[in-house]
């Protein structure tokens, strides 16, 4: 991981900035003022701003209206929020109604196993909002050890889904979708654009595990300082790292991208 000191401009002039939100804009579970300044500095500069999170659709809701972006993409790539002019953010889906209907009642049955099985487990304190997934707390609000956690991807994976971990949370969901297909959806569902034939004129910023697909995609990826918690569990590391953690690092990501917008 490069230092943003070698952060270079781009073949041609950036479109926008997709990040994650835990402990990448946030800092002690809430958005700092220095990284809430750098979203809105990107989207003055013209950038499109996106955050892609593993965070349900009832979390996220007010975040997507009152922060200064295009669209939040939650439940890692599964539905996102597109803020609207009345003040009330509209919601829109990956998979049909039918299709989350029955896959969440199969996803709480896999939910109860792991509470049962897997000795301190303990369902995320935001699984209410959850419409597409679950989510076990393994940092934010209970401490899970690495056997365990390996546990709960287990048995996550043994019931046929998909399953992942965020630097506070194990997400499971039924579905191919991950943050990388919630981008490409959210830009050709919007904008009608094509992500992977402007993959190096977008930048992503991440700081966990979760970010891999992301970081193993895009040229200009950086994690914030606190990545490195996780590097020796990634497979695709993001090529610059901020010297700072957290919100502090996201602020000065944007500083690169702002000095570098042509």
């Amino acid at each position: 991981m490069l230092d943003l000191s070698h952060w270079q401009r781009p073949p041609q002039p950036w479109l926008g900035v997709f990040t994650d939100i835990d402990d990448t804009l946030t800092t002690d579970g809430a958005i700092t003022a220095d990284a809430l300044q750098a979203l809105t500095t990107l989207k003055k500069a013209g950038l499109m701003v996106i955050p892609i999170t593993g965070r349900p659709m009832g979390w996220s809701r007010d975040f997507a209206q009152t922060w200064p972006v295009d669209a939040l993409v939650a439940e890692n790539g599964a539905a996102a929020w597109l803020p609207q002019a009345d003040g009330h953010p509209r919601a829109i889906y990956q998979q049909s109604e039918a299709v989350r209907t029955a896959n969440w009642t199969r996803m709480q049955e896999v939910a109860a196993r792991i509470v049962r099985e897997v000795p301190g487990a303990a369902l995320a304190q935001d699984s209410a909002g959850r419409e597409t997934d679950i989510a076990i707390d393994h940092s934010e609000f209970t401490h899970l050890p690495a056997a365990a956690i390996d546990e709960v991807v287990r048995i996550m994976k043994s019931e046929g889904m998909t399953a992942t971990i965020s630097s506070i949370h194990i997400n499971g969901w039924f579905g191919s979708h991950n943050k990388l297909s919630g981008a490409r959806w959210i830009l050709k569902a919007l904008w009608g654009r094509e992500l992977d034939a402007e993959l190096a004129r977008w930048v992503y910023v991440g700081d966990s595990t979760n970010d891999q697909v992301m970081f193993g995609h895009f040229a200009f990826s950086a994690g914030v300082a606190n990545i490195r918690r996780f590097e020796s569990q990634l497979t695709h590391r993001p090529r610059y790292i901020t010297p700072s953690e957290r919100g502090a690092g996201f602020s000065e990501l944007a500083h690169h991208v702002l000095q570098h917008l042509t």
